[in-house]
């Protein structure tokens, strides 16, 4: 079931499609930092607003990595339009992991490091 769900992710941010990224979150998701108990994103319409946002200001994610485990995905994304791909030379690289449960994404963790996210989702390396 995660699996399948795995693939919907890719399918949804790399067609950059708001409606099919929404059917995939719970209406309660949280979206922030690994160690954050209170995430700025809170629920749905946060999050969408969220991706709202950055599309209009010219950030563009391409997916690299979906890795399902448990109840976990593990999401690798190539990230252009933000300061932090700019000092990069253009792209950086950045993961999240999202849980799910009952077959949407309640939870998303966002990433710098491959190692921290992975061990994170329970990924081997």
């Amino acid at each position: 079931m995660v699996g399948d769900l795995a693939a919907r992710v890719r399918v949804a941010l790399e067609s950059a499609d708001l409606g099919a990224i929404g059917e995939l979150l719970h209406p309660n998701v949280r979206w922030g930092a690994p160690d954050d108990p209170e995430p700025s994103c809170q629920n749905r319409a946060q999050v969408l607003a969220w991706y709202r946002r950055g599309r209009k200001s010219g950030i563009r994610t391409r997916v690299t990595e979906v890795v399902a485990h448990g109840d976990k995905i593990l999401l690798g994304l190539k990230v252009v339009g933000t300061a932090a791909a700019g000092e990069l030379g253009g792209e950086a690289d950045r993961w999240q992991v999202l849980t799910v449960d009952e077959g949407q994404i309640v939870d998303i963790r966002g990433f710098d490091d491959r190692g921290e996210a992975a061990a994170h989702a329970g990924v081997p390396f």
